[in-house]
């Protein structure tokens, strides 16, 4: 609904918060980060003598065992534990991901079978560059909201890609989070209502049969991330009656340190309320993870009450926002699983060479 100067008017689209009639929350939650950390110096002393710096300190590499499909199985087996439940009453399991190990075979009918679910259940892998895990996390809002299922897995997770030689190889990196969504009286922290903002916003991409993505230098900022990261914010928030000030802690997609603390502090927060689920420094951009792993960081050490903003960014371009309120089982299950610090703080730093031979860089 735009007015007559073309711009947005939330005051006329209040109606478009996603908001299901039955209260729905996270009754658990798990990430999974590999052990395996490039550092921003070993990428820079390859390609530009060790001149002009990185945008990140490190980012975490998938092992040459790893991949979307592995990792994703370990997040959910943690998201399980945290809930506590037969994993045979999830009745959808939906993976998130831009880097799908198989182009025609889905990822989620193996994490299904993996943990244990029936075959009686909903599976699909899902695309939308770096929002893809927040897409599957809207649809099970729906789900679960409707009373078509008790419970539902989302997924973000990703082994991000970057060209030799080329910026993305800085801070792609590896590791994502899983969502297990179920009713509110169960849930750790609930969903008070939703937003996504979408445009046709050619900042990145990759075509079919390419290896690596391609990206629009120029439209990556201002038109791309900050548009939309803050729109979506501003609309939820506005649609939510809310301001910074009344969010305990707030988590954007995390491409690098730099637009995750830029957009935050365009909105309104305070290093204290952002700092603790910005972990780019620590691990890169797990891209369809990067603000989903940042949550679950939050929520290891939230307490009940707190208040949540989240806000994903996938290019293309579109950002999903959620609202998410901490509830008095948070204790209960923080210690259920392993903690991400737990998975970032075990670390093994690898030298150039040797990513190349993890990440499949040499090729015929």
């Amino acid at each position: 609904m735009a007015n007559q100067n073309g711009t947005f008017n939330f005051q006329q689209a209040s109606s478009l918060l996603m908001r299901p009639t039955r209260q729905v929350g996270l009754v658990g939650y798990g990430a999974y980060v590999p052990r395996y950390r490039l550092p921003g110096t070993e990428v820079a002393r390859i390609w530009t003598n060790g001149l002009g710096g990185s945008p990140v300190k490190e980012k975490a590499v998938a092992g040459i065992d790893e991949d979307v499909t592995t990792m994703s199985i370990e997040a959910a087996r943690n998201a399980v534990l945290r809930a506590g439940i037969d994993p045979q009453l999830i009745r959808a399991v939906w993976v998130g991901s831009e880097s799908h190990p198989y182009a025609v075979k889905p990822t989620s009918t193996i994490v299904a079978e993996s943990i244990g679910t029936s075959p009686n259940i909903q599976a699909a892998d899902w695309e939308f560059a770096c929002k893809a895990g927040t897409e599957a996390v809207q649809a099970s809002i729906g789900i679960v909201g409707s009373g078509m299922g008790a419970y539902t897995l989302s997924i973000g997770m990703d082994t991000a890609q970057g060209r030799p030689g080329d910026a993305l190889e800085y801070t792609a990196a590896s590791g994502g989070a899983a969502f297990l969504i179920g009713p509110a009286e169960e849930s750790c922290a609930v969903y008070q209502g939703s937003y996504s903002f979408v445009t046709d916003t050619p900042d990145f991409w990759r075509r079919s049969g390419q290896t690596y993505p391609s990206h629009g230098d120029r439209f990556t900022g201002e038109p791309a991330y900050f548009h939309h990261v803050t729109s979506a914010a501003s609309a939820l928030m506005d649609m939510m009656h809310t301001k910074a000030s009344d969010y305990t802690y707030a988590v954007f997609h995390q491409p690098n340190v730099k637009f995750p603390m830029r957009a935050a502090q365009m909105l309104g927060f305070t290093e204290a309320q952002f700092q603790t689920g910005l972990l780019a420094d620590h691990i890169g951009n797990v891209y369809s993870g990067s603000c989903m792993v940042g949550l679950t960081a939050i929520l290891d050490q939230a307490k009940p009450g707190d208040r949540i903003l989240m806000v994903s960014y996938g290019s293309g371009a579109g950002s999903d926002a959620f609202d998410i309120l901490v509830t008095d089982k948070i204790g209960l299950v923080q210690n259920r699983a392993p903690r991400t610090w737990d998975y970032i703080n075990r670390r093994t730093a690898i030298d150039y060479a040797t990513y190349c031979r993890f990440r499949d860089k040499l090729k015929d």
